[in-house]
């Protein structure tokens, strides 16, 4: 993790500012620390203000404002190309790296006015090539759940309900783990949870969820939970160490009823069964789009609007089944 003293003043601030003011969650201010990190160190090797060649030693707290001032448009993107030709770092990475700039230097311009132009106002993004998500059919969903229902498994009924909440409510992995047992209202089967940017939303639980939640409570550890910085003792799901339970150990619990139903070869994850979710709603439940991105967490509708792709996909393999295609 790079510590703020490696950080000139005004990336620090800006930091500050996207945590109080734009409200991103620390994993996303962590990926722009790293990202204007990187692109300072290159600006100071372009501008022949270091003679280090190894980024791993190049220091950047010394760049100041008036060098971020003759910063152009061709900088930005020679160091976009950078990216691709000497690190071969893939159009995802290079189009967060673009955005992180574009929101970095639109701070400088707009918010505190430290520069007069901006050059990264009309940066272009590397072209991503959208793929349909990975996720389960409804048959194979029912049959990991089946499979993670199995009285030999210690912990079937923990993990039977992990899985059941995944795959009917769409949560992401750290909105799983950080459910604590007072989130959940019974009396109208609804459940909060906290998504991306520390953002609150309403879940409404079925019956399969309410079901499941109560079943585990029942064999829920009540005595020895531990007292932490994790809040384990509210925790709704806890680990046999009887402390809140982790995204590894989440995964690990996907990956091994996944193996154990036969599913393993599709190379799914915790992430997959929040596609598989979503998928479902929409093809079985007729779910309206706007409804599904609320259910998601989604900011962007065009971020939800991936699934009405999926069931465009259903439908020209429905085609290509006709027995007459021949």
């Amino acid at each position: 993790m790079i510590s703020r003293n490696e950080n000139p003043d005004y990336v620090n601030s800006f930091l500050d500012y996207s945590i109080n003011t734009l409200n991103k969650s620390t994993n996303s201010v962590k990926e722009y620390n790293y990202d204007l990190a990187m692109f300072l160190k290159y600006i100071k090797v372009i501008y022949h203000l270091t003679d280090e060649t190894d980024f791993e030693k190049i220091t950047y707290n010394d760049v100041d404002i008036d060098t971020i001032r003759k910063i152009t448009s061709r900088d930005i993107s020679n160091f976009l190309s950078y990216l691709a030709t000497e690190h071969k770092s893939k159009p995802t990475t290079r189009a967060r790296k673009a955005s992180t700039i574009r929101i970095f230097f639109k701070y400088l311009f707009f918010k505190e006015k430290l520069i007069d132009t901006n050059p990264a106002e009309n940066i272009e993004t590397p072209k991503l090539s959208k793929r349909l998500p990975k996720y389960l059919n409804l048959q194979e969903s029912e049959k990991l759940l089946e499979t993670a229902s199995n009285p030999d498994n210690r912990n079937n009924l923990r993990d039977f309900a992990i899985l059941t909440i995944f795959l009917n409510c769409g949560l992401r992995l750290s909105e799983l783990v950080n459910i604590d047992i007072n989130d959940i209202d019974f009396s109208e089967n609804k459940m909060t949870v906290i998504g991306k940017g520390d953002k609150e939303r309403v879940i409404y639980l079925n019956k399969a969820c309410v079901d499941a939640i109560k079943d585990y409570l029942e064999v829920r550890p009540k005595e020895g939970i531990k007292t932490d910085k994790n809040n384990s003792k509210n925790a709704l799901f806890l680990s046999e160490r009887k402390e809140r339970i982790g995204r590894r150990t989440v995964q690990d619990i996907v990956y091994k009823e996944l193996k154990a139903a036969g599913l393993a070869t599709k190379n799914l994850s915790a992430h997959k069964l929040r596609h598989t979710a979503a998928t479902l709603m929409y093809q079985y439940g007729k779910v309206d789009i706007r409804a599904l991105q609320e259910v998601l967490g989604h900011e962007s509708i065009s971020t939800t609007e991936i699934y009405t792709h999926v069931a465009s996909e259903q439908v020209k393999n429905a085609i290509q089944r006709n027995p007459l295609s021949r």
